[in-house]
């Protein structure tokens, strides 16, 4: 038998109150839990298997810790108990076959087919799941894995690179046949593997496995029809490939911003990425899906001028549709569609301004009102994506870029902070103020003032009325 974990007493570990909840039952922990308490990875989703009455072993559990329970599936007999301060859940289901062998039997991977009897004795592991543990090797326990269920193609990705195993070459050669399979799949359950691939330490890895098991032309084939589109002298590499790196690249700056940004806005710069987001992914996994799908519409948009010239006209406003379009089929958030699409949109922006500099305060005023509210995220993406932009004049560009990414990740993270000034004057008093009507020009004088007042051009109320008489004077208005 497994030992409680160091620092766990039976009161507060719920895997020693499930033994004591269920003495007497056939009972197992089964699957990911023993997995991960083999690698000394901490446990707090437990899924039990059980034989009898699971119902009542589920409502057992949970008075035994004060928990709260409920059905999962009336089809499948499964419930659930989740500790009240939400602190950890175990998953009760009947067995699947006639014992507890024949149940791992059916899992997908060996180091998930592994039990631990809840009452003590030896681990049950008909599929040597031990041993393929401490060899770090992911392998199906039959061939049928990913017949009876193609999601498990993309589960193979997700627990390679979290895991950090070697997927055994029959079990990668089995997935490539059922993974076309995937568009079967509610999307959902798809996404929900895919962002913990993209997630991951090292997402490149896992969306190499998907490549290499077929999963990216079932799942993102936009993605996969990146390779091969070749760019101008300013890149190295093909879409597909600078796509990537920009993966790496943004890669790099969750890990360390300070690395780009210093010291003085670095710290900042990590607790805004760590922050939760939507979809169970922190800013950061938000950020890198940006970064997977900031380029996706250049294969539609690429031209060739006379001169030879490559060029990529409005990929950054059909970017964003198709990263909308990707992630509704996906059946992601609202959030998290809105937000990579803004990502898409506005990566650009930041290049733009390089050859302006130095700039105004109205110009990084523009710079904010047409990002917002990505303003911060979209200055680390648009350094990621000049990062990995090594063709023609790259050191000079990227030198050029990254100074001006230091000037304004400050302004950004106040903005995004709520800094900024109140307005002076509300649209009302405004419209009495100059005698005008509700409309449309009144909207064109807030957006100014707005502008004005964020530059030092105005501070008082008779400034900014002042400034507008003079902005509709000089309009003709």
């Amino acid at each position: 038998m497994l030992a409680v974990g160091a620092g766990k007493t039976v009161a507060d570990d719920p895997l020693e109150l499930a033994r004591g909840a269920l003495a007497g039952r056939d009972a197992w922990l089964v699957g990911g839990a023993v997995r991960d308490r083999l690698l000394g990875r901490p446990t707090k989703d437990l899924d039990l298997a059980v034989g009898g009455d699971v119902e009542g072993a589920a409502r057992a559990l949970a008075r035994a810790a004060r928990a709260a329970v409920f059905p999962l599936s009336e089809a499948f007999g499964g419930w659930r108990v989740i500790a009240r301060d939400g602190d950890w859940q175990a998953d009760l289901s009947p067995l699947q076959g006639e014992t507890i062998e024949h149940d791992v039997e059916q899992r997908d991977f060996t180091v998930n087919a592994i039990a631990e009897p809840l009452a003590g004795g030896p681990l049950v592991d008909p599929s040597g799941g031990q041993a393929d543990l401490a060899a770090r090797r992911l392998r199906m326990v039959t061939p049928r894995s990913f017949r009876n269920d193609p999601l498990r193609v993309m589960r193979l990705a997700r627990f390679a690179v979290e895991l950090e195993l070697e997927v055994d070459a029959d079990t990668l050669a089995a997935a490539a046949l059922q993974s076309q399979r995937l568009a079967e799949v509610a999307q959902e359950r798809v996404f929900a593997e895919l962002r913990r691939v993209v997630a991951a330490a090292d997402p490149l890895a896992g969306l190499e496995l998907m490549d290499a098991t077929g999963a990216t032309e079932a799942v993102l084939p936009e993605l996969a029809a990146l390779r091969g589109v070749e760019q101008s002298v300013y890149h190295h590499l093909d879409v597909h490939g600078h796509t990537l790196a920009v993966l790496a690249e943004a890669v790099a700056l969750q890990r360390d911003p300070a690395a780009v940004f210093g010291e003085q806005h670095g710290a900042a710069l990590a607790e805004l990425l760590a922050q939760p987001f939507s979809d169970e992914l922190t800013r950061g996994t938000a950020l890198r899906f940006g970064a997977l799908l900031h380029d996706i519409a250049k294969p539609q948009t690429r031209g060739v001028m006379e001169s030879g010239r490559v060029t990529f006209y409005d990929h950054d406003r059909q970017g964003a549709e198709l990263s909308r379009a990707i992630l509704t089929r996906l059946r992601t958030s609202e959030r998290l569609r809105a937000h990579v699409a803004a990502l898409a949109r506005h990566h650009l922006r930041l290049g733009f301004l390089v050859h302006e500099r130095p700039l105004s305060r109205r110009q990084v005023h523009g710079y904010l009102k047409r990002c917002e509210p990505v303003e911060v995220d979209v200055s680390l993406l648009s350094v990621a994506d000049r990062l990995a932009t090594r063709g023609r004049k790259a050191e000079e560009a990227i030198a050029k870029h990254l100074e001006l990414a230091r000037e304004l990740i400050g302004p950004a993270l106040a903005w995004e902070a709520g800094e900024r000034p109140r307005p002076l004057l509300r649209g009302d008093e405004l419209a009495d103020g100059l005698g005008i009507a509700r409309g449309p020009v009144l909207g064109e004088l807030l957006a100014e003032l707005e502008t004005a007042q964020y530059a030092g051009e105005v501070a008082t109320r008779e400034q900014a009325l002042a400034h507008a008489r003079a902005f509709l004077e000089a309009r003709g208005s």
